[in-house]
This record gives C-alpha cells, structure tokens and sequence, in this order.
C-alpha cells in the first residue's frame, strides 16, 4: 500500500467514525478517542482545526470507564461515573460537534 493509499484509507475510517458518532452508531466519547488517534494519520496539519477539536476532548476524558477498558471497571465504580460520562458526552457534543459533521463532510466521498 502506498503512502497516499494509507492516507486515503484513513480519511475514509476518519468519516466512518464521525457518521457514526453523529447518528449514533458509535459511542461519541470513543468516536472522539478514535478521531484524536487518526489526528497524524490523515495527512493534515498538525494543527487542523477539525481534529484538533477530537484531540481535547479525548484529553479531558482519559479517567472515564470509555471502550475496551470498561470492562475491567467494577459495576459499582461504573454505575458512579455514569452521570459524568452523559454530561460529559454532552459537553463533547458542544465543543466538537460541528467539527464531527467537517470530518464527514471533507473525507465522505
């Protein structure tokens, strides 16, 4: 695989993932994990504006009982952090979302 092949691969798990998170298919917090992880991967600036949205969101979320390792928290504990996990889903939601609906609509071809 070329170069731009894993470039353009990317870009379209990129848009795969923000679909997703915006019709609800993927958890919106993981969404925003994985988008922060393709940050590097999508041949864009450091500094695009879209993922750079993603990149802080993760960073604020990094405590919480989000994806695989939800599985080796205790029912008790996530019973605790599920009210901070929806309001923060809705706190990501304002800061990210329109860079989600971006990413589909840059990389959705």
């Amino acid at each position: 695989m070329s170069h731009e092949e894993y470039i353009e691969k990317q870009r379209k798990r990129a848009a795969e993932v923000a679909s997703g998170m915006l019709d609800g298919s993927i958890h919106y917090l993981e969404g925003a994990i994985e988008l922060s992880s393709l940050r590097f991967e999508v041949g864009l600036p450091d500094d695009d504006r879209d993922f750079l949205a993603f990149a802080g969101v993760s960073s604020e979320i990094d405590h919480l009982p989000i994806g695989a390792p939800r599985q080796y928290w205790s029912k008790d504990a996530l019973e605790r952090h599920e009210l901070e996990i929806q309001q923060t889903i809705k706190w990501a939601m304002e800061v990210s979302l329109s860079e989600c609906k971006s990413i589909v609509a840059r990389f959705n071809a």
